[in-house]
């Protein structure tokens, strides 16, 4: 079994190809793993956005495609979703794009379409493309309170979002990302009460937000090959520099398709520290 060619990172919500295997994926599911596919699959290591909405045609039929998953095989059986042991593109690993479905399965050998729905990956895009840029500015409002030095972010400011993040999640037209605060973090020279006053950090990452938004930059997904596991990094022009950041996700293809991103925080104890929400919104044209 050869790679997954993939063709969502240029944005194509259509696809032809040839079904190449298919196995049992539990729960009644059947996994369809294509040569080429447009469907964008949720990566088990860091599933963040999650798998497109959309139809599978193949044998004379259509199938919905319930969930999209990564694949992986070592040359022996298919490893499915969580069961895939190794994070996508380890050496000697072979990784593939299944599409479950419902029903019996097509044939190997049948040709196949997919058919992605375009509007729920465009709220997904704008979502993923927010959240970077969120990220980016929430970094930019928090470099004063380092008192060590620490890896920068794609603009060259200290990467909080980077060092601090504990799980992040693309929403339609949203994201939802959570910080951790403790220990590790401090002692890397990051003050908490950089956090003190919430309204403010949120006031001055949103007056970033809308410069960029406002500067219609465009954005592209830079691509090292067509295979699911070749490397994959995000690229927006913003006034006075370009962004670069390792992403396998959908993305729009300009910020002149925003409207607005804003942001809003929220603080949890947790033990040992505290917990940072950053909820960004996107609205688009």
């Amino acid at each position: 079994m050869n790679p997954t060619s993939i063709t969502y990172p240029s944005g194509a919500v259509t696809s032809t190809g040839t079904v190449v295997h298919v196995t049992e994926a539990g729960d009644g599911r059947t996994a369809v793993v294509l040569d080429a596919t447009a469907f964008h699959p949720v990566d088990t290591a860091w599933p963040d956005q999650p798998a497109d909405r959309g139809t599978l045609r193949a044998g004379g039929r259509v199938f919905e495609v319930v969930d999209a998953v990564v694949g992986a095989s070592d040359g022996g059986e298919l490893l499915l979703g969580p069961d895939v042991p190794v994070r996508t593109g380890t050496e000697g690993w072979t990784f593939v794009v299944a599409h479950l479905i419902e029903g019996e399965a097509p044939l190997v050998g049948a040709d196949a379409a997919v058919d992605v729905d375009a509007d729920h990956r465009a709220a997904l895009s704008a979502g993923h493309t927010a959240c970077h840029l969120a990220s980016l500015a929430l970094d930019t409002a928090l470099a004063d309170a380092w008192r060590k030095e620490v890896p920068a972010d794609a603009l060259g400011a200290p990467a909080f979002d980077a060092l601090a993040i504990s799980e992040s999640r693309i929403l339609p037209d949203a994201s939802r990302d959570v910080y951790r605060i403790g220990k590790s973090l401090r002692r890397k020279g990051f003050d908490p009460a950089a956090l003190d006053d919430l309204p403010g950090l949120a006031a001055r990452v949103n007056a970033r937000l809308a410069e960029w938004v406002a500067a219609g930059g465009a954005v592209h997904i830079e691509v090292e090959g067509p295979a699911l596991a070749d490397r994959r990094t995000w690229v927006c022009e913003l006034p006075g520099a370009q962004a670069r950041i390792p992403c396998g996700g959908t993305h729009l293809a300009s910020l002149a398709e925003l409207e607005t991103v804003s942001v809003a925080f929220a603080l949890t104890p947790v033990e040992g520290g505290i917990e940072l929400v950053m909820t960004t919104t996107a609205t688009r044209r």
